[in-house]
């Protein structure tokens, strides 16, 4: 390629331990072509436009080691493969992914580069990597573009298809700990670590959950009489029958009170501070759909 144009022709996911990190990252390779002989401070009004539709960018701290350290280098003058990398990196923060782990280097053939960034979902990286080349295209032709729209379209992808927040609360910790993770499924069943020792969780359980604890913890009723008996505090509550029978007991118990399914999860249908009758009434209503039967609990 040789017009000024940002080309990514060939991208490789990198999911396990590889040259870079042992955390999954995309290595793409990028034909800047004649843009080579371009660098950011010899185009007119593109660090202007860049730091506006990017004011997040202040955050990079990039080779000076100091926050706002990659506008220094856009000022300075950088090449476009090292702003694509931080452009998409900055796409999947806004769209609610952490991960700052990025490089871009030179290959042997000129205007070429590899660019990798922190690949937390292989879909939403892909997405985030060729919204950042359409933005800095974009701001290189001093041509608009729709930044809230491509961030919005990244949300809906991590809502899709990244885990859930009880998983991702683990994959999270393990990573501070630096125990690599690896996605086996679309769903939320996570490895973590490699070989003899690694361990395998799937939602909130880990592969040491007996079957046995599962179903005592699926009964929250059943939980409660168990943990009671060891001297475990628990609230005070019991199962209601109806909409009339969940005011009783909440009016037994004393307000205010909470009101749930015995059965559910993801805190679906769970009411919380009630104080009225219509309140009880009414969540009773909605609890009793989201499982098998309604507990009413005393608020702490």
């Amino acid at each position: 390629m040789k017009k000024k144009d940002i080309e990514i022709f060939d991208v490789m996911s990198l999911r396990g331990p590889n040259m870079w990190t042992y955390r999954p990252v995309l290595e793409a390779w990028v034909d800047i072509g004649e843009l080579e002989d371009f660098p950011s401070n010899k185009i007119p009004g593109f660090y202007e436009r860049l730091s506006t539709w990017l004011p997040t960018l202040i955050e990079h701290r990039c080779s000076p080691g100091v926050r706002g350290g990659f506008l220094m280098r856009l000022k300075e003058g950088t090449w476009p493969g090292h702003i694509l990398e931080h452009v998409t990196l900055e796409l999947q923060n806004l769209a609610g992914m952490p991960g700052g782990f990025g490089k871009a280097r030179e290959t042997p053939v000129r205007g070429v580069y590899k660019v990798i960034v922190r690949a937390w979902h292989e879909q939403v990286t892909r997405a985030a990597l060729f919204a950042a080349r359409d933005l800095v295209m974009a701001a290189i032709e001093d041509r608009p573009f729709d930044v809230d729209a491509a961030v919005e379209t990244l949300r809906d992808l991590v809502d899709e298809h990244c885990l859930g927040p009880s998983t991702a609360c683990i994959v999270d910790a393990a990573d501070d700990r630096d125990i690599p993770s690896i996605r086996l499924s679309d769903g939320n069943l996570v490895q973590l670590g490699y070989g003899a020792r690694q361990r395998r969780i799937w939602t909130a359980e880990t592969d040491r959950t007996s079957a046995i604890a599962e179903s005592i913890s699926r009964d929250k009723d059943l939980t409660k009489t168990l943990l009671e008996s060891c001297g475990v505090p628990v609230p005070e509550g019991r199962m209601a029958e109806s909409a009339e029978d969940a005011w009783d007991a909440a009016e037994s118990i004393g307000l205010p009170v909470v009101v749930k399914p015995y059965d559910g999860n993801h805190g679906r249908g769970v009411f919380t501070n009630l104080m009225t009758r219509d309140e009880v009434q009414t969540a009773y209503a909605v609890a009793i759909e989201e499982g098998n039967g309604v507990i009413v609990e005393r608020f702490v």
